[in-house]
């Protein structure tokens, strides 16, 4: 493999391929394990496979400081989020997460308020003869999360801050319009939500015990200091996003129920054991986030191939989980993969890898798994029409969902 950075910048070639760019880059290169190339002016290594995520998700080789690019810091993930830290820095923060979302009763308090919502959703009175399961599941799971982490909403709030959310996850890996309606909505809710901690904080008004809205306005960063009041609302959109985010897996989840409709009697048939696995195989199977990346700490060699100091490095998160390598027949939808035991992490990585605890994987993926496993055995036990629509899912489009958002009628 060449030594040099390679010259040409590819970032138009992935603004075009979307999910497609880096897996034809390795198939391009061979089937070799690393491929060099450059990407928003600077020279990248891109990896794949689970001795790939080990390497980059250890903080000796790999930092998170300075990598993400400012214009998805201004739309997903915010300025200042614990996404953006290292070290210790990083594992205090990550332990505000901790206690919220990897609790027991934490966990199933979430589920629980998102499912009724999203059953008031299906079944409530004055429902058409359609339903859009991506967008009732957006606002369903804001409606959730929001009364779960304790932030006050009215209905109409509750609406704008689905269709918000969605704009900061829609926005990230595009220009134009998307791009703007994604910054002016997380503007917005970092102002609202400041103004909610300053208010905690100064006993204005109360924040429900043992909520995030609480956890967030005491939490204390490695230097003992409260976070400033625009960071805890980061924090928050950070527990609140990830959540309503689940909104594209259930799209998903309907879009594989329409083409594989006997998958629906085994939900209904066998929830708690099915649903956990098909939700799984939905994770792997459908693309959501095309890859990770972070910024090469000193000179490093990986199976052979220099990864220098301050190069951008690449984890291929949608081809490793389409990797004949890895998965038996990756192009299957085949849930009952996942009914034999747990998965290697470090080999399912729908959201990226490395421990979730301490580490950089996202703090939300156990709150994700659960969700989707109790909305799609929701979509199991309800009856519905599938009509005509346009189900595609375009490739090129980052974040990408069924066209149609998936549309349902005649629930009953």
């Amino acid at each position: 493999m060449e030594e040099h950075a390679p010259l040409i910048d590819r970032t138009p070639a992935l603004l075009l391929k979307g999910y497609t760019w880096l897996p034809d880059l390795f198939r391009d290169g061979g089937g070799a394990p690393a491929v060099r190339t450059r990407l928003l002016g600077r020279e990248a290594v891109a990896l794949r496979g689970p001795d790939a995520v080990r390497f980059v998700y250890d903080d000796a080789n790999v930092r998170r400081a300075g990598a993400l690019p400012e214009p998805v810091l201004s739309t997903l993930i915010g300025h200042g989020a614990v996404q953006t830290l290292d070290g210790e820095e990083h594992r205090v923060r990550k332990a505000l997460f901790s206690g919220l979302l990897h609790s027991r009763s934490g966990l199933d308090e979430l589920v629980r308020r998102c499912t009724e919502a999203w059953r008031g959703a299906a079944e409530g009175p004055g429902r058409g003869s359609s339903f859009t399961v991506f967008d009732e599941a957006a606002l369903a799971l804001a409606r959730g999360a929001g009364a779960w982490a304790g932030v006050p909403l009215t209905p109409p709030l509750e609406r704008g801050l689905a269709r918000d959310l969605v704009a900061m996850v829609d926005a990230f890996a595009t220009a134009g319009p998307r791009h703007w309606r994604g910054r002016r909505a997380r503007g917005l809710w970092e102002r609202r939500l400041a103004r909610l901690v300053e208010e905690v904080r100064d006993g204005a008004l109360p924040a429900p015990p043992g909520s995030a809205v609480a956890a967030v306005a005491a939490h204390r960063d490695r230097d003992g200091s409260l976070l400033a009041p625009r960071t805890a609302a980061v924090e928050l959109l950070n527990i609140l996003r990830p959540t309503v985010a689940t909104c594209w897996y259930t799209a998903f989840a309907a879009h594989a129920l329409a083409r594989w409709p006997h998958h629906r009697e085994r939900l209904r048939d066998a929830p708690g054991g099915f649903a956990p696995a098909f939700a799984q195989e939905v994770r792997r199977f459908y693309p959501f986030a095309p890859f990770i990346g972070g910024i090469a700490r000193a000179d490093r060699v990986w199976r052979g191939v220099r990864v220098p100091e301050g190069a951008l490095v690449l984890l291929d998160l949608y081809g490793q989980n389409r990797d004949p390598r890895l998965w038996s027949a990756p192009h299957s939808f085949d849930p009952d993969r996942f009914l034999h035991g747990p998965v290697d992490p470090d080999v399912l990585v729908p959201q990226g890898g490395g421990d979730e605890r301490t580490g950089h994987r996202c703090p939300g993926e156990d709150v994700v798994a659960a969700l989707l496993g109790a909305l799609s055995a929701e979509l199991g036990r309800i009856r519905y029409e599938v009509p005509d629509q346009d189900m595609r899912i375009p490739l090129h489009r980052i974040p990408t969902r069924p066209r149609s958002g998936m549309v349902i009628s005649g629930v009953r």
